[in-house]
């Protein structure tokens, strides 16, 4: 078999992750693959808040569509970032070993969120970090920040923010562990579905392609995206919405919280649920339909209102 085509979007993030499943193809499979590099419509407007962008999927397009007209063979993508309807054509064989799940902050002066001084300007890309981050300290001047995590961790370091928050397993797989003041707990910050995790798509009649990569499936995490992906699904939500959930085994159960905040952080409804491993959709569903009679539901409608 020639080599495999991966598709990757051409941030230092995105590249590190098909550098990473590359590595496993070779490691695991004996499978020799190379790296091209295709640019989304959210690279292409980086300075738009990704509120404003519209649409689903604007960081998974275009490998989706190089995967259809066959210029790629596998695209390798950021569960958060993959929207609830996959085209008909295409599937995902292999959703890697999640890392941390954490949202992390790195602060100017090191100093944790707590103890930030009030008004201190903080800066995210997600509206559902700076929903929960208003829930927790509304005195804070949250910001939207776009751009690759090395232009983000820059403008933290030269002081034009006094923080910014963002995913702690993106930090640990650059190797930039050491830049994180504090891991926020999941207490004050749910992540977004599918955070810390990588799935790997690749067309339905490639059967070649779908046993190799099953070699790299993590069954345990792949339970825990359903049940997350089942709720958001449920809930209509895309990759911009004030929702954070976290599912994971526990003793055999498969657990899961979640969380839909107002973006102005005033209106909060948080809901656990569990339920044995194989019956993941079900709980995400389920969760769905508790958090929605809690008060979710509007308040998502609210959001969609707002953008119009």
């Amino acid at each position: 078999m020639k080599p495999l085509r991966i598709g990757s979007r051409g941030s230092i993030l995105a590249r590190w992750q098909a550098e990473f499943v590359r590595k496993q193809l070779f490691q695991v499979a004996g499978m020799e693959a190379e790296i091209i590099i295709i640019k989304t419509s959210g690279d292409k407007m980086q300075q738009a808040p990704l509120t404003q962008l519209g649409g689903k999927g604007i960081f998974i397009k275009e490998l989706e569509e190089a995967l259809l007209d066959e210029s790629v063979d596998i695209a390798v993508h950021s569960v958060k970032d993959i929207p609830t309807d996959t085209p008909s054509r295409l599937h995902f064989p292999a959703v890697c070993r999640r890392d941390d799940v954490r949202d992390c902050v790195v602060s100017h002066a090191g100093t944790p969120l707590a103890n930030l001084r009030q008004g201190a300007r903080v800066g995210t890309s997600s509206l559902r970090r700076q929903a929960q981050l208003r829930y927790y300290r509304p005195d804070l001047d949250l910001r939207e920040l776009r751009g690759n995590v090395d232009t983000r961790l820059r403008k933290v370091e030269s002081g034009e923010y006094d923080a910014i928050v963002l995913s702690k397993a993106g930090l640990d797989r650059l190797g930039w562990a050491g830049k994180i003041t504090e891991a926020l707990s999941t207490d004050i910050s749910l992540p977004a579905v599918g955070q810390g995790a990588i799935a790997i798509e690749s067309r339905l009649k490639d059967q070649e392609t779908t046993e190799i990569l099953g070699k790299l499936d993590d069954p345990e995490t792949r339970t825990a995206i359903i049940a997350e992906r089942a709720l958001l699904a449920a809930l209509q939500g895309g990759c911009q919405v004030p929702l954070g959930a976290w599912a994971r085994l526990e003793r055999g159960e498969l657990v899961m919280e979640a969380v839909v905040c107002s973006v102005d952080g005033t209106q909060y409804v948080r809901e656990r649920a569990a339920a044995p491993p194989e019956q993941a959709a079900e709980l995400g569903q389920h969760l769905a339909r508790v958090l929605a009679d809690g008060g979710a539901k509007g308040i998502l409608e609210e959001v969609q209102r707002a953008r119009g």
